[in-house]
């Protein structure tokens, strides 16, 4: 039994990597032009992308219209169905219509597409058959390479629905890049969630002011040892005359320097020499990332002029919820 559900899902999977694959060389084989056109179409509009489909590939559209919207290009999803019951005043003439329909005939779609040629709203077709009646009637038609459906009986849309799915998402990626959308403005679109906890800065989270345990290189190591017991984060960020950082003390460097006493040494004698820093502006995915590598427990923040302005513990990330 066992047997025979894996071979299905293997097959299945086969299938559709084969329709990707044939996606893949479309677009090295004439699907790249008008796509590249689809692009600048909705770069230089004024107005938002709005996506329809009916059945599978509305719910394929949803999806296509939500990764947009996340990635900094304005869009929502209107039903084909119900947009001759009053949705089309959604659509204004400075938006572009993604309409998907593997047949290009779904006769659901025809109000919102005799919307945009009355009103001359761009469209964009998704589908198969570039004879069809959208396929006809877009103004750039993404035409989709035919694909055997993962389905046995060959109806269900699955292979189908995923190659949608894929060029919908290489739309959604081409614009975030030609608009150079950054890790920051993902954020303002993902505030929650680990997605939004990764794409927090540092500086929002880091410790700093009165609660940075900061020494100077000729402090004495009862100081030193003083400052990392009352402030509680295992070491002491060690600074130069000038306020640059010049190293760490860590309660790893106690054990491992101080075994024969004190004996009069000061913080430069014991102190880890130019310990890794993060920048003010860095994602929180970075400190964790780097914490992780570095197998420590905390990272001083340095900024422009390699001046300590902050401390990340491994326990503030695991609050927030980074790992």
């Amino acid at each position: 039994m066992i047997a025979t559900i894996s071979a299905s899902a293997l097959r299945t999977i086969a299938t559709e990597r084969a329709g990707l694959d044939a996606l893949h060389q479309a677009i090295g084989n004439g699907l790249a032009e008008p796509f590249a056109a689809a692009v600048e179409m909705i770069r230089a509009s004024s107005g938002r992308v709005i996506v329809t489909g009916m059945g599978k590939s509305g719910h394929v559209g949803r999806k296509i219209a939500a990764t947009l919207a996340s990635t900094g290009t304005p869009s929502h999803f209107v039903h084909p169905a119900e947009a001759s019951h009053g949705d089309l005043g959604m659509v204004q003439p400075e938006d572009v219509v993604i309409a998907l329909s593997w047949s290009g005939e779904a006769v659901e779609l025809s109000a919102i597409v005799g919307y945009t040629r009355r009103f001359r709203v761009g469209l964009i077709a998704i589908t198969a058959n570039r004879d069809s009646a959208l396929g006809r009637e877009a103004d750039i038609p993404l035409v989709l390479p035919k694909a055997e459906e993962a389905c046995p009986n060959g109806l269900a849309p699955t292979t189908s629905t995923t190659m949608q799915m894929a060029l919908g998402d290489a739309l959604a990626v081409a614009l975030l890049e030609a608009r150079g959308f950054s890790r920051q403005d993902f954020y303002v679109y993902h505030p929650g969630g680990k997605l939004g906890a990764q794409l927090k800065t540092v500086a929002t989270i880091m410790h700093s002011g009165e609660r940075l345990p900061v020494v100077g290189e000729t402090a004495a190591m009862a100081d030193v040892v003083a400052m990392i017991t009352a402030k509680g984060f295992g070491c002491a960020v060690v600074i130069d005359a000038d306020g640059r950082l010049t190293g760490v003390v860590t309660d790893g460097d106690l054990r491992r320097k101080l075994g024969a006493g004190w004996g009069g040494r000061l913080a430069r004698d014991v102190m880890t020499r130019d310990p890794r820093r993060i920048a003010p502006d860095a994602l929180t995915a970075e400190a964790l990332e780097m914490v992780n590598r570095l197998r420590v427990t905390a990272l001083i923040v340095a900024d422009a002029q390699d001046k300590p302005v902050g401390l990340v513990h491994v326990h503030d990330l695991l609050a927030l919820g980074v790992a």
